[in-house]
């Protein structure tokens, strides 16, 4: 719940009241351990926001990153990470897809890891109800991610082999079951025998472990090569996965968190009529956010068809955000990665 209210005077003269809210901060880039766990001004809404108490929100990869300052997007300190959330709509703009008092999830640029945010309605979406909040924590922009990469970008079709790297993770879980919703069959690797259930649970049609040998275990389960391969994790693993695919074949970058920036001799694309594609759904939404309700739509089919159901790996209390961050960071977690506010799942 959102800390106590406080009256104050405004420059005007005119009392007004104000409420403090928990959130975690980032006030050095010293790393996970040093987040702040604080209390801030509730965020004022705009006219055409909407306002939700936050029960649930997604931790990633790039969260950790930024603790560090090594993400591309650095805001000015200090600043609360966090992107993608679940929750209840407090108030809501006419027009929006969601009202007062709906299960939402949303996404936004900055300050999830908060009790109460403001979010835009383009990127607002009701949560269906076959999702938790806790799963709907990774809704707003790992499976946002993840289908405008297979759909958009990959151009999967039914019938095709997808390759998914970093497949216990929320984004490679996500991978998994949309593809499995498109109709394709999946392979999926994983960096642990441990991890093998995760990708498994999340629809995967074979598991394999990363390690020597790897890529030959994966073209045992997909004679002749795969068509797409989901790559969120770069380094070592690029050059072997371009090798893997069809002609026709198509790589889609969506991070690196082995740490490495792969490169690659051009003349491998060029001999099977290959592609490489980036995929950058927060930057592609800047420029067009309908896309955000199009996928929206799509996924809310999916998880009522039951091909989507999140898998939700740990979660913590806002407070140990510190925690989950370390766990992004040390590759220790698996799933979706959730920081609980005020909900029990």
């Amino acid at each position: 719940m959102p800390g106590k209210s406080i009256t104050v005077r405004s420059v005007q003269g005119v009392e007004r009241e104000e409420t403090n809210v928990k959130a975690v901060q980032i006030s050095t880039l010293d790393g996970p351990g040093a987040v702040e766990f604080v209390d801030l001004d509730e965020p004022v809404a705009a006219v055409d926001e909407i306002v939700i108490d936050v029960k649930a929100v997604g931790v990633s990869f790039v969260d950790a990153l930024m603790t560090r300052g090594k993400y591309q997007v650095r805001p000015e300190l200090p600043f609360v990470p966090g992107v993608e959330v679940a929750g209840l709509v407090r108030s809501a703009p006419d027009g929006a897809s969601v009202k007062a008092g709906d299960r939402c999830a949303a996404y936004i640029p900055r300050g999830g890891y908060a009790e109460v945010v403001v979010a835009k309605p383009s990127v607002t979406f009701p949560l269906p109800d076959e999702l938790s909040f806790h799963q709907g924590a990774a809704f707003a922009m790992n499976f946002q991610t993840v289908h405008f990469a297979l759909v958009r970008r990959g151009r999967v079709k039914a019938g095709e082999h997808v390759l998914v790297h970093g497949a216990a993770g929320g984004v490679g879980t996500a991978a998994i079951q949309v593809a499995k919703g498109l109709g394709a069959t999946v392979t999926a690797v994983v960096d642990s025998d441990a991890n093998v259930g995760v990708a498994e649970s999340a629809g995967a049609d074979a598991v394999v472990v990363a390690g020597d040998g790897w890529a030959e275990a994966v073209r045992a389960a997909a004679p002749g090569g795969v068509d797409v391969t989901v790559d969120p994790v770069g380094g070592d693993f690029f050059a072997d996965s371009i090798r893997l695919l069809r002609r026709e074949g198509r790589h889609l970058v969506i991070g690196f968190a082995a740490g490495g920036i792969p490169e690659i001799a051009v003349n491998r694309l060029l001999l099977k009529n290959i592609d490489v594609v980036g995929v950058y759904w927060g930057g592609f939404i800047e420029q067009d956010e309908s896309i955000a309700a199009e996928s929206a739509a799509e996924l809310t089919r999916l998880a009522r068809e039951g091909f989507i159901r999140p898998v939700v790996g740990n979660v913590y209390p806002l407070a140990d955000a510190a925690k989950a961050l370390t766990a992004m960071e040390d590759r220790t977690a698996s799933g979706k990665v959730v920081l609980a506010v005020d909900v029990v799942d």
